[in-house]
């Protein structure tokens, strides 16, 4: 189930788990099992992967990698086909996310001798890739009615939708404010009228998904099968340069 109409669908390179996510989703569809069950799955995913890494198990600690990020897309697969969208698991998702790429990145920087000062900035730069990445592809399915648990401006505190309680979406929410609310500040400030611009073509999104935590899993993923670790954080540092040359295509064309 596509969030986008046929015309406007794009070449998500981060999102290449999504055929397999819908099966997994599809698996459970009669099932009791909930989304926000398959959220906490790709969190222990996730942190089997890290361990992985901590014991140089790379080929091991790639394939729990990019099986999170597989479980990653099933969780919202599965609310979709089970009509149960729900602010609770959206937030949920992001604040897992962002924990388990700090995590990550704190492991990179105990296996090699990388500072901590450039350890943190490439985790800041690939959350404000991620973020840049969610703030055009929430634009593009707001043009198009997209799913309403994606916001592009998390501002207020959503409305709990039927099946979930208040209390849950105030925490979580308050937890992504507080996690990501300067990203979300620093993209906006970049690129404040880009929700006022034309549609962006499919060309311009599928450079802009390689922003996508997918991609950036298959990339530290790679690196790590490869015996590059020590390149991680300076390709993430690198390659964060490329907001501003998105930044500026979109700007000057649309």
């Amino acid at each position: 189930m596509s969030k986008l109409p046929k015309e406007h669908q794009f070449i998500d390179l981060s999102d290449y788990g999504r055929p397999v996510a819908r099966i997994i989703a599809n698996s459970l569809k009669t099932t009791k099992f909930t989304p926000v069950d398959v959220t906490l799955a790709f969190v222990i995913s996730g942190l089997i992967g890290i361990y992985c890494i901590v014991i140089e198990y790379y080929w091991a600690a790639a394939f729990f990698l990019i099986f999170k990020s597989i479980l990653d897309a099933a969780d919202g697969e599965l609310a979709r086909i089970k009509e149960t969208p729900s602010y609770t698991g959206r937030f949920l998702d992001s604040v897992s996310d962002i924990i388990l790429n700090f995590i990550i990145f704190i492991t990179i920087w105990y296996l090699t001798d990388i500072s901590i000062y450039w350890t943190l900035l490439a985790f800041f730069g690939i959350q404000l890739q991620g973020t840049l990445y969610n703030y055009y592809y929430v634009i593009l399915r707001n043009h198009f009615e997209g799913d309403t648990t994606s916001r592009i401006f998390e501002n207020a505190t959503p409305t709990a939708l039927p099946g979930e309680k208040q209390k849950n979406v105030n925490i979580l929410y308050f937890i992504y404010k507080a996690l990501y609310g300067i990203f979300d500040e620093i993209i906006y400030a970049l690129d404040r009228k880009a929700p006022e611009g034309k549609p962006f073509p499919n060309w311009l999104m599928s450079l802009v998904s390689t922003f996508g935590l997918g991609f950036q899993l298959l990339i530290i993923s790679v690196l790590l099968v490869l015996g590059l670790k020590a390149f991680i954080i300076p390709f993430f540092i690198g390659y964060s340069f490329m907001i501003f040359i998105f930044i500026l295509i979109r700007k000057v064309f649309f």
